[in-house]
Parts: C-alpha cells; sequence; structure tokens
C-alpha cells in the first residue's frame, strides 16, 4: 500500500510518501481502506518529535470502507470513521491506503456527505462533544467561554454550543477572525491578550463554564475567568506543553471552581469514554442541513502532505484541513 512515513523527526519535509506491506486486521481489529484523513496538531507533535518515539505512520482519524473485519461485525464495504485508538501513536496511522484499527474506535457512519466532509469531523467533533457534554455538563442557557476559538477544535465546541443553546463567548488572537466566530454561532468574541480574566470582569460578563484549548500557559487566567462554581475543562496544548510552573491549587484554584482534562488521545473509544456516547450521525446530519459548519476550509491530495502540514503549522488553516485519497 501507499503510505506516508516519519522519516525522521523534524519539520514537514520529514514526511515522505512510500509503499508498505498491506497491513492485516487482528482479532479485535477493522481494517479501513482510507477515503480521507483530517489533519490535525497531534500528528505534528508527533512528527517532530515532541511526543517522544511514535509509529512510523502518523494519523489519528479517517473517514473510509471496511476492507476486512475478522468479527464479522461490519460487513465489507461498510461506511465508516475511525478516530485514535492509538493510531500514529502506539500503531501505525492513517496517513496510508488502508489502516488497521481497534474495532471500538470504528463507527459505522449512514451519512451522504462526500469523504471530505466526513473526514472533518470526528475527531475534532468527537472531542468537543465529550468536553462539553461530559467534563463541562454544559447547560442549555449556559455562557460557555471557548478560549483558542479558531482552531478547529475551537470552531468545532462554538458550533455544537451554540446549536445546543448555550451563550457562546469566542476567544482569537486577532480581530479578523471575530466575523468567522460569529458566523459559528459565538455571540460575542474576546481578543486574547493572556488577561482574559481582566476582560471579564472589565465587561461584566457572567462565564459559566470555559474550554480551555490554549492550555499551560493561560491556566491561571482561565481559571480565574469563570464565576463562583464555574468549571473549566483543559483540552489542548496550542500555547504550548511547558508545565504550569509553581501551580499551587489553594492559591490559583478559585474557591467553588472545577477543573478537568479531556485527553481525548488516551481515552475515546475505551469502555469508560465508548464513541457510542457521541452522537455522530446525529452530528453529520446537522452538518448536511446546515446547522453545523464543519466542512473543511482546504483539501490537499495525498502528495502534497509536506504543504498542508506547512499550512496547518503556519496558522493559516482557520479550520479543518483533510486529504483526501481519491
Amino acid at each position: 500500500m501507499k503510505a506516508i512515513v516519519i522519516s525522521a523527526h523534524g519539520g514537514p519535509e520529514v514526511l515522505t510518501v512510500t509503499e508498505l506491506p498491506d497491513p492485516v486486521a487482528a482479532t479485535g481489529e477493522v481494517l479501513v481502506r482510507v477515503k480521507a484523513f483530517g489533519l490535525n496538531h497531534a500528528e505534528a507533535y508527533m512528527r517532530s518529535g515532541a511526543w517522544g518515539p511514535v509509529a512510523a505512520v502518523p494519523g489519528i482519524e479517517c473517514a473510509g470502507l471496511v476492507e476486512a473485519d475478522p468479527s464479522g461485525e461490519l460487513p465489507v464495504g461498510t461506511k465508516v470513521v475511525a478516530i485514535l485508538g492509538g493510531m500514529g501513536r502506539t500503531r501505525n496511522g492513517s496517513y496510508a491506503e488502508l489502516v488497521s484499527v481497534p474495532a471500538a474506535n470504528v463507527v459505522a457512519v449512514n451519512s451522504p456527505l462526500p469523504w471530505s466532509d466526513l473526514a472533518a469531523v470526528p475527531e475534532v467533533y468527537a472531542t468537543a462533544y465529550s468536553a462539553l457534554h461530559g467534563n463541562l455538563t454544559l447547560g442549555v442557557g449556559e455562557t460557555l467561554l471557548v478560549r483558542g476559538a479558531t482552531s478547529s477544535l475551537g470552531q468545532a465546541a462554538v458550533n455544537l454550543a451554540a446549536h445546543h443553546g448555550a451563550t457562546v463567548l469566542a476567544t482569537t488572537r486577532h480581530s479578523a477572525n471575530a466575523p468567522l466566530l460569529k458566523e459559528l454561532g459565538a455571540s460575542d468574541v474576546l481578543v486574547d491578550d493572556g488577561c482574559l480574566a481582566e476582560q471579564v470582569e472589565r465587561r461584566s460578563l457572567a462565564v459559566d463554564a470555559l474550554l480551555d484549548i490554549v492550555g499551560n500557559t493561560v491556566l491561571r487566567d482561565s481559571l480565574a475567568a469563570v464565576g463562583p462554581r464555574g468549571r473549566v475543562c483543559q483540552v489542548g496544548f496550542l500555547g504550548g506543553f511547558e508545565p504550569v510552573k509553581d501551580f499551587d491549587p489553594i492559591a490559583d484554584l478559585p474557591s467553588g471552581v472545577r477543573l478537568s482534562f479531556f485527553g481525548s488521545a488516551f481515552v475515546l473509544g475505551t469502555p469508560a469514554f465508548p464513541l457510542s456516547d457521541v452522537p455522530l450521525d446525529e452530528i453529520y446530519a446537522q452538518v448536511e442541513a446546515g446547522y453545523l459548519r464543519a466542512r473543511p476550509t482546504r483539501v490537499f491530495r495525498f502528495e502534497e502532505i509536506v504543504e498542508a502540514h506547512r499550512v496547518m503549522e503556519s496558522g493559516r488553516a482557520l479550520g479543518k484541513m483533510v486529504v483526501t485519497l481519491d
């Protein structure tokens, strides 16, 4: 099969198209013929070596057709999406014509959307949905602040929360992105200068929940931005991996505020966090109807993977990008 491998840790140029033996699905796995895959910052971290030794073939999600299922549960030719399950990290991932995935991380879908649209949804929408409803238990009418909202995960969160009936405040580092976020459902947009708590207080905003995709560099400020008994969920590290220096729960965690973390790469598809908890078919139906704006901002060919990673790391994507194999 044709596959993209990490030839050495480094920049986008280390991604190389090559030929590899076709994988075989073992018991408890499903072999998927990949039609399209989404691009994720996690794959750039793996490629660069930031996460240590990883599988040769990157890619943490895809959309495609079942090539083989030893259990017989999914017939050959079934349209599916596959998410995580160690792909790209502990086992070869979806940057290939074929990928073998744990069965618990493969979901049949009934949507008529094209492959590029199908591949734009799984990881970011499953992560956003899980964090919003599982960690933050976001209620209708509550106010959610999405920090890092112009990322593909942030846009998914804005989309889902607004459609759920929450009032959404979204952040961006550049005011020019405000119209995009308002189109997704944000009622207001804040320019993130690193001091959101001050902005929230100055504007007398009441924040019930905060989804933080920027991460450790702004954690203290995020905790201070929510109201009494507010909830903060960290789901990303766009600001970098450096730990929070001298974090002291007594001094830094306001009384009554709840802090949680959702690491989709480690838990989605496990018994505690089954993919059946995420209503993917419903989400796809909402995308098809135009209620959710989840279509990719840019589509690349398989051979354009180096350029795709360059665009992703430049911050010019402003949404989800995908690669198609047809």
